[in-house]
């Protein structure tokens, strides 16, 4: 009987023994398969997974992407801001210092010129200004005496013609010496010289500098090409179908040469005809200073045929997924088993226009564009990390 007894206690502790030991297999077992479930819009990344796909950060911004026209051009000018210098009566080339592409102020000296026709015409003009000093006194004489009939109307004629004719000739070499740049208010008999000032009529940098000491111009020889780079304007080619895409006050981007350096300027003026070749030409004023910029050079420019601002991120920000678009949003930064954690959230949103570097986007109803972070690079990186979670996605 005892022994029946020990039999069956050993049966029971036993089974208790195997069901204990299962129920802990279980729990090991429960315990094990509890691990974090992401969203399907969520991943997540480490710090250094982060750096490695280049990630950044940035916001939505108001742009205007706009349909843009991609045209060609060059730098020019306007006629006021470029000048031609020559020397209208010529003459020797005494001196100058100058060297194309050098700075000059209006009125700054840029050659001496010689020439003796300058001292016949400074000696003209003093003789007959000597003899209009006195044609004007003997003129008032003989109007005064022919008012009390001491002189005939024939007398009085002869010197009022003298007078008038010698107060033209005084004008005329005025202009002349004028022309030349001697003042005349300043010419007296002990001044006369036989070399004037040829001076800048207008600031800028030389563009051109064709003369030599010793050299002989002519009046029709061109000295000196003064170009003001101050105030400088696109040339703009367009084809006619695009004639009603651009107008008025429309800002411009343009480039220059190989350059990355973005320009900008603004269309004061669209062409109201249309070539042989069925393209026409529009006007704009660079508007940013652009240190590189000269006239003559050729630019890429592209003009926004819309003015209106919309909600625009850089195109490589915006990812495409089953014919869907997304970004992602940064969502929050935790903490898990010692380690720091990024997540982020991909959202879909409708492209709009793109534009040169920027897109256009519709973002879903409620989203906060003034508080959301937007990854605005490294976004196809976490879309791969989406697609492959074992390679970047932890």
């Amino acid at each position: 009987m005892t022994k029946l007894i020990y039999k069956t206690l050993g049966i029971f502790l036993g089974l208790t023994i195997f069901l204990s030991s299962c129920n802990t297999g279980k729990k090991t077992a429960i315990k094990a398969l509890k691990v974090e479930v992401l969203p399907e819009d969520i991943v997540e990344l480490r710090a250094d997974q982060i750096k490695l796909a280049n990630i950044e950060l940035g916001a939505v911004e108001m742009h205007v992407p706009g349909n843009i026209l991609k045209v060609n051009g060059i730098v020019s000018v306007a006629p006021q801001n470029l000048a031609t210098v020559c020397m209208p009566l010529g003459g020797f080339i005494k001196n100058t210092t100058l060297l194309p592409g050098n700075a000059v102020s209006k009125g700054q000296i840029l050659a001496v010129i010689e020439n003796l026709d300058f001292v016949d015409i400074q000696q003209n003009y003093l003789e007959a200004k000597n003899r209009l000093i006195f044609a004007e006194a003997d003129f008032k004489r003989h109007t005064d005496l022919y008012k009390d009939d001491v002189y005939s109307e024939q007398n009085v004629q002869q010197v009022t013609v003298e007078y008038m004719n010698l107060k033209a000739m005084v004008k005329s070499l005025e202009q002349k010496l004028l022309l030349i740049g001697i003042n005349p208010d300043q010419l007296r008999e002990d001044n006369i010289s036989s070399s004037v000032n040829l001076v800048s009529p207008i600031k800028g940098f030389l563009k051109a500098v064709n003369v030599n000491v010793g050299k002989y111009v002519s009046p029709i020889d061109v000295l000196f090409e003064i170009v003001n780079s101050d105030k400088l304007f696109l040339e703009l080619t367009l084809f006619e179908k695009d004639a009603d895409k651009v107008a008025t006050g429309q800002k411009v981007k343009f480039y220059i040469n190989n350059e990355t350096e973005e320009h900008e300027a603004v269309i004061s003026q669209t062409g109201k005809s249309v070539s042989n070749d069925k393209t026409f030409r529009v006007y704009a004023t660079v508007s940013s200073s652009c240190k590189n910029l000269l006239p003559g050079m050729y630019v890429n420019a592209f003009i926004a045929e819309s003015d209106s601002k919309v909600t625009a991120l850089p195109s490589e920000s915006i990812v495409s997924f089953d014919d869907r678009d997304y970004i992602f949003v940064f969502e929050k930064e935790k903490e898990e088993a010692g380690k720091a954690f990024t997540e982020y959230r991909m959202i879909e949103v409708k492209k709009g226009v793109s534009g040169s570097a920027y897109t256009e986007i519709k973002l879903p109803e409620g989203f906060d564009i003034n508080t959301s972070r937007i990854v605005i690079k490294g976004a196809y990186n976490i879309l791969s990390a989406k697609k492959n979670a074992g390679e970047m996605a932890c």
